[in-house]
């Protein structure tokens, strides 16, 4: 394991990944329907895991949070919940990988804006592509209702990356100097 990306092991890292994971979990199932999609505040606490807790850690949490709410309501499939993994562990994964340094001390906020950034439109990116197969080469649709389908999840799938690029970083910045003390951050 890179000790620069990630933090250690420890016990206190599974349990702050479990913690993160039910998080995100509990924060999936606020949504508001919205051009037949859904917003949901989801992607802002997936960035945040991967913020907090580096590259693999924090798209486990992520991931596994986000597969978790496909599981259970039992409505998915198990090619889903593996495509909201990937797409989620991704999203996470990118995220962190473009944080500041643990040794950076300075507060960086336009880095974590960026970091954010990029994370959420990797996210959108995967769940685009997702979007487009399953609709045109799954289940057969012409292009024109793909347009039209893909252009009703691109919408909210923006929203929701606005939002979790805002309250990301300020959800980061003020659990960073806590969470720090306490050993847990990367």
């Amino acid at each position: 394991m890179n000790k620069q990306n990630d933090m250690k092991w420890d016990i206190r890292t599974i349990c702050f990944i479990g913690v993160m994971a039910a998080l995100v979990y509990v924060v999936t199932m606020v949504r508001i329907p919205f051009l037949g999609s859904k917003v949901h505040f989801a992607n802002a606490f997936c960035l945040l895991s991967g913020m907090l807790l580096g590259p693999v850690p924090g798209g486990l949490a992520a991931g596994i949070g986000s597969a978790f709410y496909d599981v259970y309501p039992g409505s998915y499939d198990l090619a889903n919940v593996l495509i909201t993994f990937v797409s989620k562990f991704a999203m996470a994964w990118v995220c962190a990988q473009l944080m500041p340094r643990r040794e950076d001390t300075r507060l960086n906020l336009h880095r974590t804006v960026i970091a954010s950034a990029i994370g959420a439109v990797t996210y959108v990116f995967l769940y685009m592509l997702k979007t487009y197969v399953y609709q045109r080469i799954v289940y057969g649709f012409p292009l024109d209702a793909v347009g039209v389908t893909m252009w009703s999840k691109f919408i909210p799938s923006l929203i929701n990356a606005l939002f979790a690029v805002i309250v990301a970083p300020i959800l980061y910045h003020a659990l960073k100097p806590a969470l720090r003390a306490i050993g847990v951050r990367r």
